[in-house]
């Protein structure tokens, strides 16, 4: 049984300004504080757990004691997947645990089948002294910088060291005259620094610590993702492949294949009037001449659809205002493209999209007039459709849209469709550069 990986859909931004550098600087400190605790609890069950199991093996109770620690280590890494995104900015995969099935031993046996929780239990052990680490560090630029901003607050209670000959400072160490105004001067400038260090410091240890948790407990999910979309948009380009090529058996059957039976039709009827009747040969022939050519301007434009030569000899740009050209409905086009040339796949895409969009809106939505703009904005191109035609188009199965959208998915991009009744209809395409 495989695992899947749900994948969170938001990433987490930080926030811009003084407010969010504040409050960053509060989630990494909760991170260090409480990853201490939860560190030392981790690594003394799984270790524990782990040595007491293994031990117990030859006897097979080792079998539920290592299932048990595997479960503790899946609920500590849970806690630290909480974590992760406040302290990294960002969402990140959650993977998915072997659900126990079975007979009872095999139910009991899931943990041990499932490589996350040794991934997990092997996060408990590795991020101990990383745990450890970030504490201390937090609790010392933390300590050092309340403690010297405050020193004027609570230092008269200190012994004094110029009286008290016991009592050495920092300032006597270093061979200096110890006095209250020196003592807090010296103080408030330590505090100080240790202010201005504090926020990168933490964030330092808490990106440290967070990147060890990122690489044990979401690696393997991210990789599963990537397979799972790789797998879907496998399948929507299979699926739109069928589409697309249901739509031209279609066409070509209701289309060329009946003006060619119509045409050899004519052809034998001019055949049998040749000699009686030469004139009405002629005036035959005449029609199945002009049948022809429409034959041709028919299978012309369906190898448009296909592989229009356009978009390979001279690009996207021409291959659009080509369609623009020839469209029933007037068309407002705009496109910004880069002077290189983009994939051929980017490139196909947009064609397509702009193509079936606008077949769309001159046999469905009564449109009066189209706008399209095609740009490409950093490492997306976006491509967008609207007409002022009636509206609610919908991407149901088996129709336009939905080819449009496993078309679009087969190289990672996204078809949002807004279609309210009454209209205007605005198709959003975005597709990786």
């Amino acid at each position: 049984m495989t695992s899947d990986t749900a994948v969170l859909t938001l990433a987490g931004r930080p926030l811009p300004g003084l407010r969010g550098r504040v409050r960053q600087l509060g989630v990494d400190t909760g991170y260090a504080l409480a990853g201490f605790p939860v560190g030392v609890a981790a690594f003394v069950v799984v270790l524990t757990g782990l040595a007491a199991g293994s031990g117990l093996l030859v006897v097979w109770v080792g079998v539920a004691v290592l299932a048990a620690t595997l479960l503790a280590a899946r609920g500590f890494a849970t806690v630290e997947r909480a974590w992760l995104p406040a302290v990294l900015g960002t969402a990140l995969p959650q993977p998915a645990y072997r659900h126990p099935e079975g007979r009872a031993v095999r139910r009991l046996t899931t943990p041990l089948r499932d490589p996350q929780t040794w991934l997990d239990a092997l996060h408990a052990l590795v991020r101990f002294p990383f745990a450890i680490f970030c504490f201390v560090v937090t609790v010392t630029f933390w300590a050092g910088a309340l403690g010297g901003l405050t020193h004027a607050l609570w230092g008269w209670a200190l012994p004094d060291p110029s009286r008290d000959p016991g009592h050495d400072d920092l300032l006597e160490v270093l061979g200096f005259d110890s006095t209250p105004l020196t003592r807090i001067a010296l103080y408030t400038a330590l505090g100080l620094l240790f202010a201005v260090l504090l926020p990168f410091v933490v964030r330092g240890g808490a990106v440290l610590q967070a990147t060890v948790g990122r690489a044990l407990l979401t690696s393997r999910a991210a990789t599963q993702a990537q397979i799972g979309r790789l797998s879907e948009g496998r399948d929507a380009a299979v699926a739109a492949e069928a589409v697309a090529l249901r739509r031209l058996e279609r066409d070509i059957h209701d289309g060329p294949q009946q003006r060619l039976v119509r045409l050899g039709m004519d052809l034998a009827r001019a055949q049998r009037q040749l000699d009686r009747d030469p004139d009405a040969a002629r005036s035959t022939l005449g029609e199945a001449a002009g049948l022809a050519r429409e034959t041709l301007e028919e299978l012309r434009a369906l190898s448009r659809g296909i592989a229009p030569p356009v978009l390979a000899d001279r690009g996207l740009a021409a291959a659009l205002a080509a369609i623009a050209a020839r469209s029933p409905v007037p068309i407002e086009l705009s496109v910004d493209l880069p002077a290189e040339r983009l994939a051929p796949a980017a490139e196909n895409t947009a064609y397509f999209v702009v193509s079936e969009a606008l077949a769309n809106a001159a046999k469905h939505s009564g449109a009066t007039t189209c706008e399209v703009v095609v740009i490409a904005a950093g490492p997306a191109l976006r491509v967008v459709v609207e007409d002022d035609g009636h509206g609610g188009a919908v991407q149901a199965p088996g129709h336009g849209l939905a080819g449009l959208a496993d078309r679009l998915r087969a190289v990672d991009g996204v078809l949002t469709v807004d279609s309210p009744r009454g209209g205007p209809t605005r198709l959003i395409a975005e597709l990786p550069l």
